[in-house]
């Protein structure tokens, strides 16, 4: 489980398909404190990590599913060199929860829009597949790449997210670009409250 709050940024250092898709991804992380078979959300993916080093930077890898792939924006936009990625850690029993809980299960892929500064903020507009679009409430959570995020508006398939200073520096949200394919993962309290209505 995850919290959707960003801790690092990560960069893909190498991608190699060996079968599955093998990833290298540079990060801050002590890697000493990280565990063979650990969970790391990557850019909202939970990844399993299966090596680790520090030759020349600190670094883990992960291996990517054919399935992961195409349920994700990695089939849509594939990992490349230098390509940057929200990364967060699997919460421990004692963490705060400052966002929302995450599974790291991503639903389906988004595609940005519009965008248009709003004074040092910017207001990001997704639309989501149609599928999906029934569990995004205003003023409700949402996971997209990896980051919690509150949801402003929603109209049909279509939702907006503002992003403050704050959050574009701290996550790859600086680099966000229309047309981009994000990784979405609905509310999980959402999904819960209409299965139990198609049943009320």
């Amino acid at each position: 489980m995850f919290t959707g709050i960003i801790t690092d940024i990560g960069q893909v250092l190498e991608v190699e398909q060996r079968g599955d898709l093998r990833a290298r991804i540079g990060t801050a992380y002590d890697i000493d404190g990280i565990d063979i078979g650990a969970s790391i959300a990557c850019d909202g993916v939970c990844l399993t990590v299966i090596a680790l080093g520090s030759d020349p930077q600190n670094w883990f890898d992960v291996e990517i599913s054919a399935e992961s792939v195409a349920a994700t924006n990695i089939g849509r936009k594939t990992w490349s060199k230098g390509h940057r990625l929200n990364l967060e850690r699997a919460l421990k029993v004692g963490d705060e929860l400052g966002g929302h809980i995450v599974s790291g299960h991503v639903d389906g892929v988004a595609e940005v829009v519009a965008m248009h500064d709003e004074g040092d903020s910017t207001r990001v507009q997704f639309r989501a597949p149609e599928d999906l679009a029934r569990f995004i409430a205003p003023k409700g959570s949402v996971t997209l790449n990896g980051a919690s995020l509150t949801v402003n508006e929603v109209d049909g398939a279509v939702f907006g997210v503002n992003f403050i200073p704050h959050t574009k520096v701290a996550t790859t949200w600086g680099d966000v670009e229309v047309g981009d394919a994000i990784n979405l993962e609905v509310d999980t309290m959402a999904r819960y409250v209409a299965r139990l209505q198609e049943y009320a």
